[in-house]
């Protein structure tokens, strides 16, 4: 079996759905439910003897202690971490406790785990730990990509929280030998995203004839990746990615944000037709820039397709199109994140469970 952290959030939740579509293998699922973490990502799997959920923080050394003991996982892969550039900028704070305090918790107990395997347990074990691109800082608009020997230049709190667990990472690896992977991938986009970051709010406000807020110009570049796409890398690194390495994983989509925001209304337009009250468009406004704003991020991810056989299957044009087709469709998951009702679906249900 292997341990998941953050499994009910965005990533993590594909990560597991993902999973079991190709695979059998137990999944032990830590998450500490904090504001991103949504259970009803993972209804399909009510009942499935194959998830098992535990409510709990990385940080819990005794808690993560136990499950390793109890479970004896081969493996444990960490998506758990905070991850919105806004909220770090207006509250640090929760940013080092989980990212940096909560990753370092999680590899002493897991040293502490691995070095009491067998010979052949240590050789299997792997501790996979996701990151991200923003670890690289900003590039111009003719630099050449990140590669995976780029400097770290972190630029905001959530960036530096990330960078610092990455090289917390790479420390147990080189001082302890821990068979450590790490993958850091562009933006993210597709089913169960969090409705702060653009593509789910935009969307959720078009819908609703509000207006579409932008940073500055809208012209800051990222990589766009599928969330399925980044899935099946992962699994691809945990199967054949060399100890001590990293990966990055990009979706070879450079985009400008702008650029995003036509895209979504021109696909609304197309399938859902237009407002009453005038196009999607007219509802973009510019707001002030963030501190700090990346103008460019951009993924080589070459290393992955060359050393592991690995490409993104989705182009940008399918995936935006699966990602709308699916927030039209599950409208009342959106909704019940917008209001917080999933809030009290998690403690009503959750903690019924437990008692």
């Amino acid at each position: 079996m292997i341990l998941v952290t953050g499994g009910a959030g965005f990533i993590g939740s594909n990560f597991i759905l993902d999973w079991f579509s190709q695979s059998d293998e137990v999944v032990i699922n830590l998450d500490n439910l904090t504001y991103a973490g949504n259970l009803q990502n993972l209804t399909a799997l009510a009942g499935d003897e194959r998830h098992v959920f535990v409510r709990g923080d990385i940080g819990d050394s005794a808690l993560v202690t136990k499950l390793l003991a109890d479970y004896r996982p081969r493996a444990i892969i960490n998506f758990a971490a905070e991850s919105h550039v806004d909220r770090s900028i207006l509250g640090p704070e929760a940013f080092i406790q989980t990212n940096i305090v909560g990753t370092f918790r999680l590899l002493e107990a897991s040293h502490a785990y691995w070095r009491d395997l067998s010979e052949t347990g240590k050789k299997d074990f792997r501790f996979l730990h996701v990151s991200t691109d923003e670890v690289y800082g900003s590039l111009t608009a003719h630099e050449p990509a990140f590669t995976e020997m780029h400097q770290y230049q972190p630029s905001s709190p959530y960036s530096a929280s990330k960078a610092s667990s990455d090289h917390l990472v790479n420390a147990y690896h080189r001082t302890f030998g821990l068979p450590t992977l790490i993958t850091n991938c562009s933006n993210n986009y597709g089913p169960y995203q969090f409705p702060e970051k653009l593509m789910p709010l935009m969307i959720a406000n078009a819908l609703a004839g509000k207006s579409l807020p932008i940073y500055g110009d809208g012209r800051q570049v990222r990589d766009w990746l599928y969330v399925a796409d980044h899935c099946s890398a992962l699994r691809r690194v945990l199967e054949a990615g060399k100890t001590g390495e990293t990966y990055n994983i990009g979706g070879w989509n450079e985009k400008t944000n702008i650029e995003i925001v036509h895209t979504l209304c021109e696909l609304l337009q197309e399938m859902i037709g237009g407002l009453t009250s005038g196009d999607y468009l007219d509802l973009i406004i510019h707001v002030r820039d963030r501190p700090g704003h990346d103008t460019r991020y951009a993924i080589d991810a070459r290393k992955i397709e060359h050393e592991l056989g690995w490409r993104p299957d989705e182009t940008f044009e399918t995936g935006i199109r699966k990602t709308v087709r699916w927030y039209l469709d599950n409208q009342d998951w959106v909704a019940s994140v917008q209001t917080g009702a999933y809030r009290d679906w998690i403690e009503k249900n959750y903690i019924r469970q437990r008692s």
